[in-house]
């Protein structure tokens, strides 16, 4: 068979351990997961509770236009719905993208570390990556921007990022933005949007109504905690969603996740109450790598990425025998640290007893 030589090059996306195949292993009762940065209030009961009243039919393929979900975001957001188009998570709309804008002989620039899925994507298709480091954990805007040619497609900006949590003022966007050639998509993807309490972080809605060259990508895996459902949405230009639309799959958003989707858009006090407990379980991070000494990012997604100045695979597998599903950053282009998704107090507390069982038992080694 004629495979492509990039396909052959690539490996798949490895999620993190299933909390079945860890108990399994380890022979472990009781495991918390806290690699996939899902939340761990779940989902609205009102979601819960209308699912069980509304049965959807299996056997009837999805509405392929997701009316009656694109006319909620199109509400709530204010704009229109041709603005709008909906995918099988987010990550199927950087496919989209992808697949529409990148090929042979273009560039797509992005910040590394960053979410893998650009540059995955990106070499499926052919293009040449341009990867600017982050500088103390935030994008450095100005290098990407001496990146961008003639023969630039795409450029990827992921606030708050993944893995570090960092996020971009608005003004520093903006001028960004300013600077980018129009005929340069510029993909902002914010799939913890809904946790961020920076005063000064974008308006997405303003800046796609004022660049019509600018995407924004969000998610119902995170703050909604429909994970499991696969449903995101892209917000543009008319001209962009008409353009990217003939590369989306037909019925791509599943018939459950549509129905979930515009009812767990109605309960915004549950994402206010999930973004009160993630501010408080982040604090609950900074106080503890601040008494040992460990550097971190502040964060404004549900996630915080902890230097434990050790091999991160090795801390990795320390928490993972001892219940704790983390993500190692090794994978992540951080080899000393992990990234640890903002749980319960409960299992805040149960991490940060396992972190200094760690922590103690390395200082030890070292006398």
């Amino acid at each position: 068979m004629r495979w492509k030589d990039q396909v052959l090059s690539l490996k798949p996306y490895q999620p993190g351990k299933s909390i079945k195949s860890v108990k399994e292993e380890f022979g472990l009762e009781k495991i918390v997961k806290l690699a996939s940065n899902e939340n761990p209030l779940g989902c609205s009961k009102q979601v819960i509770e209308a699912i069980k009243t509304n049965p959807i039919p299996l056997e009837i393929y999805p509405d392929g236009y997701a009316g009656e979900l694109r006319s909620s975001l199109a509400e709530k957001l204010g704009i229109r719905e041709t603005q709008l188009i909906i995918g099988n998570g987010s990550d199927e709309i950087i496919e989209i993208i992808s697949r529409s804008l990148l090929y042979p002989g273009v560039n797509t620039v992005m910040a590394a570390p960053t979410f893998s899925q650009y540059s995955h994507n990106a070499i499926i298709e052919g293009a040449e990556i341009r990867e600017v480091p982050l500088v103390d954990g935030n994008h450095d805007l100005d290098g990407m921007l001496q990146c961008i040619d003639n023969k630039t497609t795409v450029v990827w900006i992921c606030s708050p990022n993944n893995p570090t949590g960092t996020y971009i003022p608005n003004h520093d966007l903006i001028h960004f933005l300013e600077k980018v050639p129009s005929d340069v998509l510029v993909v902002i993807d914010e799939a913890y949007f809904e946790y961020v309490v920076a005063d000064d972080f974008h308006d997405s809605v303003s800046i796609v109504n004022r660049f019509s060259n600018v995407i924004a990508l969000r998610t119902f895996s995170k703050a909604y905690g429909l994970a499991g459902l696969r449903i995101g949405y892209g917000i543009a230009d008319e001209a962009i969603i008409r353009a990217l639309d003939p590369a989306r799959e037909p019925f791509n958003a599943n018939a459950l996740g549509q129905f979930a989707a515009k009812i767990a858009l109605q309960d915004q006090e549950f994402i206010a109450t999930c973004r009160e407990e993630n501010r408080r379980g982040l604090e609950m991070f900074y106080r503890f790598c601040e008494k040992w000494d460990l550097p971190y990012y502040p964060s404004q997604g549900n996630f915080i990425l902890v230097n434990f100045r050790q091999d991160a695979n090795q801390v990795f597998q320390f928490m993972l025998e001892r219940g704790f599903i983390v993500r190692s950053g090794a994978a992540l282009g951080f080899p000393e640290s992990v990234r640890i998704t903002v749980g319960t107090k409960e299992q805040i507390e149960g991490i940060f007893n396992v972190s200094e069982a760690f922590l103690e038992k390395e200082s030890q080694a070292r006398v």
